[in-house]
């Protein structure tokens, strides 16, 4: 008998190289199936929308600072609206209400404005007023309406 060729010993060296990279492909992918998952990564919560300051807030629309009287608080009757900041996504803001003579205070949603008031819900040019949170609306304060004399003039009828 004679010994194989010099190519015949290549071409077998070659078929055994593909067979164990086949078998280490093979053990490869029998440990990671054999694995127990992966524990379900835990959500992020959503970041807390941060707190608004009323009071820079009403500051920051004009209202002067109140003064804290232990006179007591005149009926719902005597409550003006005087500007709202109202969250778009997150349902909560602040309305400037006046009550009585005393200047402009913020309320935020859920605050007691007057005895047996509270905010309930705010819009863009109104704030609703109950007895509780949840209950039904019982005033409804509306910002007035802008009069024409300081709305701006149509283009092309300036004054002069």
């Amino acid at each position: 008998m004679s010994a194989p060729a010099p190519h015949r010993w290549s071409l077998r060296l070659a078929t055994l190289g593909l067979w164990l990279l086949c078998g280490a492909s093979l053990a490869w992918w029998a440990i990671r199936l054999a694995r127990p998952p992966a524990a379900a990564p835990v959500p992020v919560a959503a970041a807390e929308p941060p707190a608004v300051d009323a009071v820079a807030l009403a500051r920051l629309l004009g209202a002067s600072p109140a003064v804290a009287s232990d006179a007591a608080e005149p009926e719902s009757a005597h409550l003006v609206l005087r500007g709202v900041l109202a969250g778009t996504r997150s349902g909560q803001g602040a309305a400037l209400i006046a009550v009585g003579d005393k200047p402009a205070k913020p309320y935020r949603v859920g605050a007691q404005v007057a005895p047996g008031l509270v905010v309930q819900s705010l819009g863009a040019r109104e704030a609703r007023l109950g007895a509780a949170l949840d209950g039904a609306a019982t005033m409804t304060l509306e910002l007035p309406r802008p009069s024409p004399s300081l709305s701006p003039s149509p283009p092309g009828r300036g004054k002069g």
